[in-house]
């Protein structure tokens, strides 16, 4: 086996802790309530090579997203400045909000299940922050610097000519990829080619999307090249959410205290069980590997993200001495404590079954949207008239296409049934996808129908099949009339 690696962190003044102080501190900050830089050791290890796989996938995804289209619309677009929103290529607009908050909804409490259920397996394998920290900056960080000792090195060197060209390069290219990130970022806000088109034209021609792209920039770099862990442990409010939900059912990465106590180091040949030792030789490796520089073996911390580095560390070290796996591992405290199995709580069904109602609810608003939305409104200012014994009102139609086709669509008033329509052009409207069309008609019925001064009635709108397609319930004015 080889030799354990040191237990040191950086101190807000540089200092180095000994081993014995770093593990009896409470996350990265120390007592005295500086800062502890924390140099993580490389992982690796079976779920090691299972979270990187969800990296570079979700990473895929995030870089070709914005270049996908479906009927010509962009796969996803979230344009609030000039209200453009698309989802899987599927226009929406803001009177359809509506649905997208119920489906934050039911996403908010999907999380909330999912965590009650298993934690914090969001924030170690599917977090933007951990993602880009993990399987970008600090795979460049292992290259430029090296591992963790050398790193830990390089930071206690004077700066000389190696530190500053090593933290030269690491820096530019921090910089350089934030600015990557920054650009695909935005190319959800306003597409791709929006995004082209500034660059090609350059910061003068637009001196504010320049600004907002360097400000985003500088953010990123300031997250992923010094605050990094901070993020999740003192800004992101999810890890604070996260003692409300979990209980002694949740399956965590969690150390087993009553196999692994009492610690001792390691001795070759030696009966642990009989001298009254665990199997925990306190080598300290899953503290050494943790990206947010806490002691697994202290029990649930907010400050783990469930990466499962520890589990990979504690695993290799069991494997070269001959101990069984699974020291460190995913588990809920019942189980560890009673050596019960995991079970599907009450609570856990209570809202699984709303989960799946707020789903299905979801599920039927998209599929009865609606092709079109139509608005019948009188001008401002102007009443009915009379003639050849027919009273006449006129309308500004507007008409929204919500699907990815061509309409050519007729009005038709449904009730009152007598109802005549005089269109100022043609009687079949022509709707372009994703497009509004507006125009003027007039509306008239004969007099002796028209019993009230003000009198409720129904516009449809149908397709060339004679399909209804949208409705609109609006007034018709007439002259008063007194009732006997």
């Amino acid at each position: 086996m080889s030799d354990i690696e040191e237990t040191e962190v950086r101190g807000g003044q540089g200092q180095v802790l000994d081993p014995e102080t770093y593990r009896d501190s409470i996350g990265t900050m120390e007592q005295s309530g500086k800062r502890k830089w924390v140099f993580p050791r490389k992982p690796k290890g079976k779920y090691t090579n299972y979270r990187n796989l969800v990296s570079y996938t979700l990473l895929i995804i995030y870089f070709t997203v914005p270049f996908l289209t479906i009927n010509g619309n962009p796969f996803f677009l979230f344009n609030v400045i000039d209200r453009e929103f698309y989802i899987m290529g599927q226009p929406f607009y803001p009177q359809d909000f509506f649905i997208l908050t119920l489906g934050a909804i039911a996403s908010l409490i999907f999380i909330i299940i999912f965590t009650i259920a298993f934690g914090r397996i969001f924030c170690g394998w599917i977090c933007p922050q951990t993602i880009f920290m993990e399987s970008i900056f600090r795979k460049i960080e292992y290259i430029i610097e090296g591992d963790r000792n050398r790193q830990m090195k390089l930071d206690r060197q004077e700066w000389n000519s190696e530190k500053i060209w090593k933290r030269s390069l690491k820096w530019t290219v921090y910089i350089i990829i934030s600015l990557i990130i920054t650009h695909f970022m935005l190319m959800y806000i306003v597409g791709y080619r929006e995004i082209f088109k500034i660059i090609s034209e350059g910061p003068f021609a637009h001196p504010t999307n320049f600004i907002v792209m360097i400000l985003f920039t500088g953010a990123f770099y300031f997250v992923f090249a010094w605050f990094r862990e901070q993020v999740c442990t003192l800004v992101c409010p999810y890890g604070r959410l996260q003692g409300v939900l979990i209980d002694k059912d949740t399956i965590n990465v969690f150390y087993d205290f009553k196999r692994g106590e009492n610690r001792a180091k390691w001795r070759k040949g030696e009966d642990r069980k009989a001298a009254g030792k665990g199997d925990c030789i306190d080598c300290h490796q899953c503290v050494v590997v943790c990206p947010t520089g806490i002691d697994i073996r202290d029990g649930q911390q907010l400050e783990c993200v469930n990466c499962t580095a520890c589990i990979d560390a504690c695993d290799e070290v069991m494997e070269k001495v001959g101990l069984p796996k699974g020291l460190v591992r995913y588990a809920s405290e019942n189980e560890i404590e009673n050596q019960t199995q995991f079970k599907f709580t009450g609570r856990m069904k209570g809202f699984a079954v709303v989960l799946v109602l707020l789903v299905g609810l979801l599920g039927f608003l998209l599929s009865s949207r609606g092709e079109m939305e139509a608005k019948f409104i009188k001008p401002a200012g102007s009443t009915f008239f009379v003639r050849d014994g027919k009273i006449t009102n006129t309308y500004n139609y507007t008409f929204l296409n919500k699907t990815n086709d061509k309409k050519i669509v007729t009005i038709k008033v449904i009730e009152p049934t007598h109802g005549e329509i005089i269109y100022s052009g043609s009687s079949k409207i022509t709707v372009e996808r994703d497009k509004i069309s507006k125009g003027t008609i007039n509306i008239s019925f004969p007099e002796d129908e028209m019993k009230l001064s003000k009198q409720n009635i129904s516009i449809g709108i149908y397709d060339m099949k004679g399909k209804l397609i949208d409705s609109y319930q609006t007034y018709f004015e007439g002259p008063f009339k007194l009732q006997f």
